[in-house]
């Protein structure tokens, strides 16, 4: 996209919007009959947090009851819908960012808690910034979904919507970081406005995740487990129906490779290429079953994690390992290590296996990333 001439009244996220609806009023218009794909990434909610005035609104009070009555009310509704069959984590209140920046905290002044304590410890300013903070994050959320609905009316406009196979997904749990970057942070801006620079932190970040534990960067189910939602009325027959098999974005290719009946290519520029990671979804649109899988794996900063069927192995960085038996436990509570040392021990080895293979595969295209890294 284009930075237009004008930024007064831009908001990133309308401006995608504008973006995807334009492509397809092309499509319409010059390419109609013909199949089309379109990947639309929205930047919100990621920090910085930065909302519309009339959207904040909406929720400026809405969370001054605070983080851990925000789960509990989560956690309840998420039993009665069906969604989890596990117990609520501990919140975990030694659990921070997962980078330590002084200076932003600094910046951003008294009412910033960089531990997710219990919402009673706070004084009447602290809880009011944090419970702010989290009025913008849902007004960003709330924007984007008013957005997605402009694109769906452009879709119905072409008379497509319901034969257009709709994936909607994130790249990671809510984030538990606080920093300042480029353009900084003016404590006399109105928060949510562009002078501002406010991240939503491990407090309301937990309440978000639940009722997982941990954030984005790690790889506990806090930091990984996200929602797919996955609409097409002329493909699908359920509706509103729950699927139970674990999922990864590393499926979204050979699902729509699948349907499509295609076959990914081969080989690239001569290289034959290796096995795709991810598996076809498809199956799971006609009833809930099992996709077979042979193992997912993590391994980002440090933080290390393997799942094989409903069995996972996780660890933070510098941690020891902790076994879980997601059936029951996707909250991570109850680590069954030392009970079932021999799983545990083979789910390392396998872990190790799977990070030898990364590596390897990587040093085919090393020599092309020389070089290429941003200079901080």
């Amino acid at each position: 996209m284009k930075p237009p001439s004008n930024e007064k009244g831009y908001y990133t996220t309308t401006a995608t919007a504008d973006h995807a609806i334009s492509c397809l009023e092309d499509h319409g218009k010059n390419h109609a009959g013909k199949p089309f794909f379109h990947y639309l990434a929205f930047i919100a909610p990621h920090f910085p947090l930065h909302a519309l005035p009339q959207d904040i609104a909406k929720y400026r009070d809405a969370y001054l009851a605070g983080w851990d009555e925000m789960r509990k009310k989560r956690f309840t509704r998420q039993k009665e819908m069906g969604l989890i069959n596990t117990e609520l984590s501990d919140l975990e209140e030694k659990v921070g960012p997962p980078y330590h920046f002084p200076e932003a905290l600094k910046k951003l002044g008294p009412g910033e808690v960089n531990r997710p304590l219990p919402w009673k410890d706070l004084n009447d300013e602290q809880r009011r910034f944090q419970a702010t903070k989290m009025a913008i994050h849902a007004a960003m959320v709330d924007r984007m979904d008013q957005e997605i609905g402009r694109v769906i009316a452009q879709l119905k406009k072409m008379g497509q919507f319901e034969n257009t196979l709709i994936f909607f997904a994130s790249d990671n749990g809510a984030s538990a970081e606080i920093m300042v970057r480029n353009g900084g942070h003016d404590p006399k801006a109105p928060p949510g406005s562009a002078a501002s620079y406010l991240c939503l932190g491990p407090g309301f970040s937990s309440a978000c995740n639940t009722p997982f534990r941990r954030h984005k960067v790690w790889v506990h189910e806090g930091g990984i487990a996200t929602q797919l939602v996955v609409h097409w009325p002329k493909g699908i027959k359920g509706k509103n129906e729950i699927r139970h098999t674990p999922g990864h974005l590393i499926d979204i290719a050979p699902t729509i490779f699948d349907l499509l009946g295609v076959e990914a290519p081969a080989d690239w520029k001569g290289e034959k290429r290796p096995p795709l990671p991810g598996k076809s979804l498809a199956p799971v649109f006609e009833k809930d079953q099992d996709v077979e899988r042979d193992v997912l794996w993590w391994n980002h900063e440090g933080h290390r994690g393997i799942r094989i069927g409903d069995w996972k192995l996780v660890a933070a960085k510098n941690d020891p390992w902790a076994l879980y038996d997601l059936r029951t436990d996707r909250a991570e509570e109850n680590d069954l290590s030392k009970k079932d040392s021999k799983k545990a021990k083979d789910l390392e080895n396998r872990w190790l296996s799977e990070q030898k293979a990364m590596i390897e595969l990587a040093k085919k295209t090393a020599s092309n990333r020389k070089g290429k890294r941003k200079k901080k």
